[in-house]
């Protein structure tokens, strides 16, 4: 088996993505309440920013930052991981590894995790994570698709709604309508 190396930065910022075990379940839109739970509790034990995120069904991307001197982000996947694995059941049986090891069908072992290096290499990422929809092909738009922190950048000001990302950022959509 790989001896996979995290890299841990007290204080840092990561980008995340978190893959179901099963690609062509749509499990985390038709249940985000309890994978919002999930966060919510992770997050008022063990604290962390989620500057950006987007649920797609089935996977997620996020980027997370953590308290000062703190990198302890696999415990709090772990934690979040097994909330929503607790309410939503197994998506595939699980096989007899899982079984010993303690697991649930639900979610693919391994996740996908980069340490953010700068302020460019953060922003980067932020669009990446605001244009996955489109990039799958789920919306015309990403101002459409509503499992995202792209709405919260637009209320801030910092994306035009007609924001897609495309072509170096320039709108390639129409206006967002609600």
């Amino acid at each position: 088996m790989a001896n996979y190396r995290r890299y841990y930065v007290p204080g840092g910022s990561y980008f995340f993505t978190v893959v179901l075990a099963d690609r062509r379940s749509d499990a985390l839109v038709r249940h985000v309440d309890h994978l919002r739970t999930a966060f919510r509790v992770v997050m008022r034990d063990f604290p962390f920013e989620m500057p950006a995120v987007v649920i797609m069904p089935d996977h997620l991307h996020c980027i997370w930052t953590l308290p000062p001197g703190d990198a302890a982000y696999p415990q709090r996947w772990r934690r979040i991981k097994a909330g929503f694995s607790r309410c939503v059941g197994d998506l595939l049986p699980p096989s007899a590894s899982r079984l010993r090891q303690g697991e649930r069908g639900v979610w693919q072992r391994r996740y996908w995790e980069h340490a953010l290096r700068d302020e460019q290499d953060f922003l980067r990422h932020v669009d990446y994570i605001h244009r996955n929809p489109l990039k799958h092909g789920l919306v015309s738009c990403v101002a459409h698709w509503p499992l995202s922190s792209f709405h919260r950048y637009v209320a801030a000001g910092i994306y035009p709604p007609d924001w897609c990302g495309v072509d170096g950022g320039e709108p390639a959509c129409g206006a967002w309508a609600e």
